[in-house]
């Protein structure tokens, strides 16, 4: 059987594994700077970005990008970075894929700090994560009660991109990218994963107050739109 790598890769991101052969969750060596404090005194401002396979959100995130400033960070893209970097982190991870070890939530929280640091901006979109209650625990217990203060990050707010399944299956169908993962069962994977998994962060988070919910149905200058109408207190880079 043949698993579709983005399927795995959102697996992984949950700390979670299909078929998985350990179902406990095994320590990667993360990279020794991994809890040095963000540089200057600058407010760090995090938005996690919710929502369904083809929702649109990925779209949107670069539109925020452009005017907004922010920097957009998938955790999937960095975890799928780290193993091509070839590095022993990235290694680990790869083996442990292969092997369908759990990878712990941390190690994705580690990359995603990482990655803010060296990015030198304070803004940022954290896409596809927290993607289910344990990932959200992780971010807080690493992120959230950080000894040195300035690595204490609570989220601005949730972004969530909410579109119904039936269109966003027509919109994965008719990308024509030629990708082996958009069929009609692994969409309906990947959906059943989501609304098992992300919807109740976002009720965590919408009971906090902290969840700014978009009809990403609607076309993307339309949903543009209302995102602006969210982000206007951040101050644009691109008129």
């Amino acid at each position: 059987m043949i698993l579709d790598t983005d399927f795995v890769i959102q697996l992984v991101c949950m700390g979670t594994m299909l078929d998985a052969t350990v179902d406990v969750p095994v320590p990667v060596e993360t990279s020794k700077d991994a809890d040095e404090s963000f540089p200057g005194d600058k407010k760090i401002t995090v938005v996690f970005v919710l929502g369904g396979p083809g929702s649109g959100k990925g779209t949107q995130c670069a539109n925020i990008v452009q005017h907004f400033g922010f920097t957009h960070l998938s955790a999937g893209d960095l975890l799928r970075a780290e193993i091509k970097s070839g590095s022993e982190n990235g290694t680990m991870i790869q083996n442990m894929i292969k092997e369908g070890k759990i990878v712990p939530s941390e190690v994705t929280i580690k990359l995603l700090q990482r990655a803010m640091r060296e990015s030198g901006n304070d803004k940022f979109l954290i896409d596809g994560f927290p993607r289910n209650e344990e990932n959200r625990a992780a971010f807080e217990e690493v992120i959230q009660t950080s000894p040195v203060p300035q690595t204490k990050i609570e989220p601005e707010f949730v972004l969530f991109f909410d579109c119904s399944e039936e269109e966003m299956q027509q919109r994965i169908l008719g990308r024509n990218q030629g990708r082996e993962d958009d069929n009609i069962e692994t969409i309906r994977k990947r959906f059943k994963v989501f609304m098992e998994s992300s919807l109740p962060v976002i009720e965590y988070y919408n009971s906090k107050g902290k969840v700014r919910k978009i009809d990403a149905g609607k076309p993307i200058e339309e949903v543009f739109e209302d995102v602006k109408e969210i982000f206007s207190p951040y101050s644009a880079q691109v008129a």
